[in-house]
Parts: C-alpha cells; sequence; structure tokens
C-alpha cells in the first residue's frame, strides 16, 4: 500500500504489518482513503478527529449555502395606491434578499377585456424596482392571470453575506454602548410607572 503520514507527507510503499507498526508508533488510525487506486493509499491519522471536522465543514456547507427562493405576490390590475405602495414593500423586501419575485396580476369579470391595465401595472411595478432587480421572465398572460419574474441584482450569497454584517454590527453597537439599550428601557418603565393626569372637569 501507498503509505501518507500524518502531515500529509508521503512515506512510500509499504507492506500492511509496517503500516500498522508505524499506527500504533504514532498512536493514531490507519485509514484507507483510496481503495481503488493501485497500490491502494492509506493514511495515518486520528479518525475520530477527522470525522468531527468532517462533520462541522459539512455542517457549515449547509449553513452558508444559498438556496434560491421564488416568493410571489398578487395584485389586482385596479389596485388602489396604498395598497401597490405595501405591495411593492414586499417585492423590494424580497430582492434585498436575493430572492426571485413571481408578480402575478389577476383579471375579475369584464377586467379579462382589459389586458393592458396589467401590463402597465407590471411595467410600472418593474421600473419602480429596477435599481434592485430586473425582469426575468416578461409578462405574460396565463389564464385569467398575468405573470411577470422579477430577478435579484444581488446574490442570494451576497444578500447573506451582509445581513451577517448587518447583524454583527449591531451586536457591536449594543456591546459597546450598553447603557444606551438600558436608559431606553428605564425611560420606557418609567413613563409606564408616572400616574396618569385626573381628567379636565366640564
Amino acid at each position: 500500500m501507498r503509505l501518507v503520514g500524518p502531515s500529509g507527507e508521503q512515506v512510500g510503499i509499504v507492506p500492511l504489518a509496517k503500516a500498522l507498526e508505524l499506527a500504533q508508533e504514532y498512536d493514531l488510525d490507519l485509514v484507507e482513503v483510496a481503495a481503488n487506486a493501485r497500490p491502494p493509499v492509506c493514511k495515518l491519522m486520528d479518525y475520530g478527529k477527522f470525522k468531527y471536522e468532517s462533520a462541522m465543514k459539512a455542517r457549515e456547507a449547509r449553513k452558508n449555502q444559498a438556496h434560491t427562493v421564488i416568493k410571489e405576490m398578487k395584485l389586482r390590475p385596479k389596485i388602489d395606491p396604498h395598497d401597490y405602495d405595501t405591495k411593492k414593500g414586499h417585492v423590494v423586501r424580497f430582492l434585498k434578499q436575493g430572492d426571485k419575485v413571481k408578480i402575478t396580476i389577476m383579471f375579475r369579470g369584464r377586467e379579462q377585456s382589459r389586458p393592458e391595465l396589467g401590463y402597465r401595472l407590471l411595467q410600472r411595478l418593474a421600473e419602480d424596482v429596477q435599481d434592485l432587480g430586473f425582469v426575468e421572465s416578461n409578462p405574460k398572460q396565463d389564464g385569467r392571470n398575468m405573470i411577470m419574474v422579477l430577478g435579484p441584482h444581488k446574490k442570494k450569497t451576497e444578500a447573506m453575506a451582509e445581513a451577517r454584517q448587518a447583524q454583527e454590527a449591531r451586536k457591536a453597537e449594543a456591546k459597546a454602548n450598553p447603557g444606551k439599550s438600558q436608559n431606553a428601557a428605564d425611560a420606557g418603565a418609567a413613563d409606564a410607572e408616572a400616574p396618569a393626569e385626573a381628567p379636565a372637569e366640564a
């Protein structure tokens, strides 16, 4: 077998008995790392430590893995301005998080004969959020609905990294100024304990 030392150094081709002897000498395990190689490759290592480190690396990789999520937002073609601003706010938040957004315009009754209303609304929304996203799938009719997909300019991994940095910055600020948050809490408690003013007599 070809033996690799505990620090990655090449020991060379040695018989199994010699490899086992070295493993015992170093108080390590003899682990086969390339069974299909000719000759097979084995390494001297602490197998328990190796398994633990491998599990930690896999856990960290899963933690940092970016899953592309498609959010959905539904609108009516004759949506009022307040509702539009609310829905747009959700779309902005999704795009900032690095998620795609599927926008669905739902037509009812006579609205189905006016598809241009939905098209104009989708175009307006795309223009309003163009700094954060782009039109990945142009508006298209799908039965009673019209659908458009917006993609984020920012990758999911970048959005996750920025969110973590912002969270760490908030923690550092709170740690650096513990009295500030405590004073705010004390002020809130004092306001709650203050007696209410008596109503004025008529």
